[in-house]
């Protein structure tokens, strides 16, 4: 295992973005609602990201995604996320992480090369969308045809220590031409073995659930919220470098 294993760590704030740098992280994803999967984070938490990164948007990637639920997108949302795309373009981001199906499963080809468009020369990410397709590796196959980036997967199990063995055979097709990013219930003890298939890199939370003692109530949220944990950084990283 000589090859280099990046670190990505998925962020809700500011605070989240400055544990994950600085502590080894070679970039990050930056989302809302870690809790639903994940949803596009306000203009404001961007430029705010942005500005905990020093002032250089080169190393967030920022997920659109604009509701909870599945990967197949009406016209207006589908315009949604090419709207946010072209602001998040303009506020300096490192690159969009984005995913569409079609209802039998497949990429929404159209739709992606719309939001390639809207993307221009920054980093263009698939993610998750390809583990709830009944076909992976033919949606795997479209992605390399399109040219997109980065690939976020577990090779389409729930948990990515249980995907290695298709992870591997994405990592051979993939080549030089496109990076396997494992991810998906990864914890800190699965690094080393999914390491060994090759991929590129590797994503996680590294997030913890803080006290919060502010009242709460009907409407009130519950009583904890997520923040990065600067510990499980540093121990990610240590395993992704060994």
């Amino acid at each position: 295992m000589s090859h280099v294993t990046l670190v990505e760590i998925a962020v809700q704030d500011a605070a989240g973005v400055r544990a994950a740098l600085n502590n080894g992280a070679d970039r990050v994803e930056l989302v809302q609602a870690l809790s639903t999967g994940g949803l596009t984070p306000s203009a404001g938490l961007v430029d705010a990201a942005i500005s905990a990164a020093g002032g250089d948007g080169s190393r967030i990637c920022v997920l659109v995604r604009p509701r909870p639920g599945g990967f197949v997108y009406t016209a207006e949302e589908a315009a949604i996320v090419w709207d946010d795309i072209r602001r998040l373009v303009q506020q300096g981001v490192g690159g969009v992480v984005i995913g569409a199906l079609t209802r039998d499963g497949l990429v929404d080809v159209d739709v992606v090369q719309r939001w390639q468009e809207a993307a221009a020369d920054k980093e263009f990410v698939f993610h998750r969308a390809i583990d709830a397709s009944a076909d992976p590796d033919a949606v795997f196959d479209t992605l390399l045809g399109l040219g997109v980036h980065r690939v976020l997967t577990s090779g389409g199990t729930p948990r990515t220590i249980d995907g290695v063995g298709r992870l591997s055979r994405f990592v051979q097709r993939a080549g030089t031409a496109l990076e396997v990013m494992a991810g998906g219930g990864l914890g800190v003890e699965d690094i080393a073995a999914v390491r060994a298939s090759g991929v590129h890199a590797v994503h996680l939370s590294a997030r913890m659930t803080a006290d919060d003692d502010a009242p709460t109530g009907p409407g009130g949220g519950g009583a904890g919220y997520d923040i990065t944990d600067a510990g499980i950084v540093i121990a990610a990283v240590a395993a992704a470098r060994q």
